[in-house]
């Protein structure tokens, strides 16, 4: 498994609920740097490999699995050499409309009841060539509803429409979701955050999956170095140039 150090800022300053997430000129320079990084990484191992559907999941809540599943499926699509689609399957919360600030319109969980059209969970983003199915109402069985059918068959439909599939997934550990998709996603990515994650449950989520499965690791939340440290090896590229020529 291949490691990539993402360091998320979770401070009020970069809150991910802002306007504007979707825009990718609008984030930290190195924090972007990163995630051209890890979509250079993850678009070469796809393509290598011919996979389609990829799972950003973590062993536990609160790894930054659900900002990374958006920035990675929004950076993929913005290069223009993809058409992506970025699905919650997290049925008991609606994170990434949450993240998103969408409104809670119908989603992956009222198309697996059956009352609603793929047609009508289908969303445009801001982002040219990304699409966004959000998860819908809350259900009481999520894990026997994505063992189901009608989901199996809605991702082999979405894997003729679309270049590449994005799925957020509930963390491994405290919910069966994740492990009872497997068999239907081609790879996963797994966050693993700083201080945060016990090595235990990480090396059981892994055990979990199954090793083959697993693409790679994000290691999320590590110190930001100082500033002095990035403006001496970055500095020049980071810089802003002002229409008066003057560095801001």
């Amino acid at each position: 498994m291949k490691i990539l150090s993402l360091p998320i800022r979770q401070d009020a300053e970069y809150s991910s609920r802002r306007p504007g997430i979707l825009n990718l000129k609008s984030i930290d320079p190195h924090f972007y740097e990163l995630l051209k990084g890890l979509r250079a990484k993850v678009e070469y191992k796809m393509d290598t490999l011919n996979l389609r559907v990829l799972a950003v999941s973590s062993a536990i809540a609160g790894e930054g699995k659900t900002l990374t599943a958006i920035h990675l499926a929004a950076n993929m699509a913005s290069t223009g050499r993809k058409k992506v689609l970025l699905m919650d399957v997290d049925l008991r919360k609606s994170s990434v409309a949450r993240e998103l600030g969408l409104a809670p319109d119908s989603g992956l969980s009222d198309f697996l009841l059956g009352s609603v059209s793929k047609e009508k969970i289908l969303r445009n983003s801001v982002v040219p060539g990304l699409s966004i199915i959000g998860s819908g109402k809350s259900i009481s069985s999520p894990a026997d509803m994505l063992a189901g059918e009608r989901f199996i068959s809605l991702l082999k439909e979405l894997r003729g429409q679309f270049d590449l599939l994005v799925l957020d997934t509930p963390p491994i550990l405290p919910v069966p979701d994740a492990v009872t998709i497997s068999e239907q996603v081609d790879a996963f990515i797994l966050l693993f955050r700083f201080n945060h994650t016990p090595h235990q449950l990480f090396r059981q989520a892994i055990d979990d999956l199954g090793e083959r499965k697993i693409l790679g690791v994000v290691l999320n939340g590590e110190e930001k170095k100082t500033d002095s440290y990035y403006h001496k090896y970055y500095g020049k590229y980071y810089q802003v140039t002002s229409t008066e020529g003057k560095q801001s």
